[in-house]
């Protein structure tokens, strides 16, 4: 019978083969309370001989992730830490497919289980596994609709914990490190409006449109109307009555559907946010000529991306963690290979901006959601499903962090109809008057930094005095709906169109009240007056004396 320092010894020679190292870089604890490895590193428990009984049968990633999902090894310490420091050597370092033991290895890996008692028939794999080689050629329809149910369709409840209330499952754009996860995931679909030029009326299509919170927020803000495809019968449910609770039926429709179905162009505009690492190398341009057709000349698309940093295309091990538990038949392109795809589909490249570093602070913010809602995620969904996104999103945050992976979002125009600005931080023409429109539920007041010289009459107010180029700001009160106040923003474009936006979001936000709609139109003046459809009636004045908030007249 192996003693107390023979268990934890032993498994440490086990994992190192396993591993493709000399010494392994982790302090192991063994089931019987054993240590081996170095002191001071991070710590991983092997808590019961099914997780060497499982390294014995698979004796790769996919035992080692076997084990990690099932609870029969796990990482009590810094998840970062401990991830890190297992990527940094051997096997895990390298980018092929796990390489197999030798012969003399496997026998050493026998001997240890027959020694600690370990032999016993192949466990079976978690529930949480998959094996999409069962559900037809790789990348059809049905195969697709296959891989996305069995990473979306795991509840809605569990990935609001996750995600947080903004339920937007990609990257997040941050002004700072100290951005909350909510605002930056609100500035990432404001950048893809932007981008896009959305105006009232625009018809726009969003490809893998998830729970629904782009296209929210392009009706909402910008009035456009947008097209919103799934192929996750659960996202599109819950983003059905997102839509519904903000009153944008009108305005935004959410269909189970694959993007190749979609024929009922054209578009003005398309975004796709976080979907094209599903289609695959073999497809992709393809999906980039197809994305084209569906557009009207000059109309622009937004395709934002996981990249692969390390060569052409990330083509996982099929027996490896993240086909097996995360994204089953995903690819990561190169943004080489991206570009050149929009490309062959006869797109213009207009735009290219790399979000690395954005998308390692999201996914820290979601592993940090889970961790604070472990008890609840377990309950939702299941302890090994929780852990796989544990694993999944700590190792991709250290891929990010690395530059091993990069995200990147392209903005690229099919040929003909208006030409694209010169410069993109200028999307509008250089003397433009435009409004932008806000809509309230509640009278809003006035804070700290805010100038009170609204005057009644109709007189335009600066409101934000640090702000070139603005023109003011007028209150309106809505007679024929209750609580509803609305406020025209009105500026030349003279100076950063995108650093005023950013003044005049954070402003409004910092306003004590709810926000209805938020944004709604953009609309050129060319001589400076306010169109007649935009003359609401009933303006609400201000006490000048009073700086706190305003009077409505009654």
């Amino acid at each position: 019978m192996a003693n107390k320092k023979d268990v934890a010894a032993r498994l440490a020679e086990a994992l190192s083969i396993v591993l493709g190292t000399e010494e392994i870089p982790l302090r192991l604890r063994a089931w019987d309370g054993s240590v081996a490895g170095p002191a001071g590193a991070p710590v991983i428990e092997f808590r019961s001989r099914r997780a060497l009984r499982r390294m014995l049968w698979s004796p790769g990633m996919l035992g080692l992730s076997r084990a990690y999902v099932s609870g029969d090894i796990d990482a009590p310490g810094d998840l970062y830490e401990s991830f890190s420091a297992l990527s940094a050597v051997g096997k895990f370092a390298e980018l092929e497919p796990f390489a197999p033991p030798t012969l003399r290895e496997r026998v050493t890996l026998v001997r240890t289980a027959v020694r600690l008692g370990a032999i016993g028939p192949n466990p079976k794999p978690p529930p949480e596994e998959t094996d999409m080689d069962r559900s037809g050629r790789k990348h059809s329809k049905r195969r697709d609709a296959a891989a996305i149910s069995h990473h979306y369709d795991v509840g809605n409840d569990f990935y609001a914990l996750v995600l947080g209330s903004s339920m937007v499952y990609s990257c997040a754009v941050w002004d700072t490190e100290r951005t909350g996860l909510n605002a930056a995931q609100d500035a990432k679909n404001d950048l893809v409006c932007r981008k896009l030029r959305l105006r009232p009326g625009m018809r726009v299509l969003d490809v893998g449109c998830g729970w629904g919170s782009f296209a929210l927020h392009a009706a909402g803000r910008y009035g456009a109307d947008v097209v919103g495809v799934t192929l996750s019968a659960e996202q599109a449910a819950l983003a059905r009555r997102r839509v519904t609770d903000a009153g944008l039926t009108g305005r935004v429709e959410i269909r189970v559907q694959d993007y190749r179905d979609v024929h009922d162009g054209p578009f003005d505009a398309i975004s796709s946010i976080g979907m094209s690492e599903h289609v695959g190398r073999e497809q992709i341009t393809a999906y980039s000529s197809h994305l084209f057709n569906l557009l009207r000349p000059g109309g622009q698309l937004l395709n934002h991306a996981i990249s692969w940093n390390a060569g052409d295309t990330m083509r996982p091990d099929p027996d490896s963690f993240i086909p097996r538990y995360v994204f089953p038949d995903g690819e990561m392109l190169s943004l080489a290979v991206m570009v050149g795809a929009l490309e062959s589909g006869g797109f213009e490249i207009l735009d290219v901006e790399a979000l690395r570093r954005h998308y390692a602070l999201t996914l820290r913010a979601w592993v940090q959601n889970l961790e604070d809602h472990w008890d609840e995620a377990v309950h939702l969904t299941s302890e090994g499903r929780a852990r796989v996104w544990r694993l999944y999103m700590a190792t991709s945050a250290l891929g990010f962090e690395s530059g091993l992976t990069g995200v990147n979002q392209v903005l690229a125009q099919r040929p003909g109809g208006t030409e694209p600005p010169l410069r993109r931080s200028t999307p509008h023409s250089h003397g433009d008057v435009y409004l932008r429109i806000w809509e309230y539920q509640v009278q809003p007041k006035l804070v700290d930094g805010f100038v009170a010289a609204y005057a009644s009459g109709g007189d335009w107010a600066r409101l934000f005095a640090h702000a070139d180029g603005f023109v003011g700001t007028e209150l309106f009160r809505d007679a024929d709906t209750p609580n509803r106040f609305i406020t025209i923003d009105r500026w030349r474009n003279e100076t950063d169109w995108g650093a005023f936006l950013e003044q005049s979001r954070e402003a409004y936000q910092a306003l004590d009240t709810t926000l209805a709609r938020f944004t709604v139109v953009e609309i050129p003046l060319f001589e400076g007056t306010v169109p007649t459809s935009m003359q609401v009636p009933h303006q609400v004045s201000t006490n000048d004396d009073d700086a706190s908030g305003f009077r409505a007249e009654h």
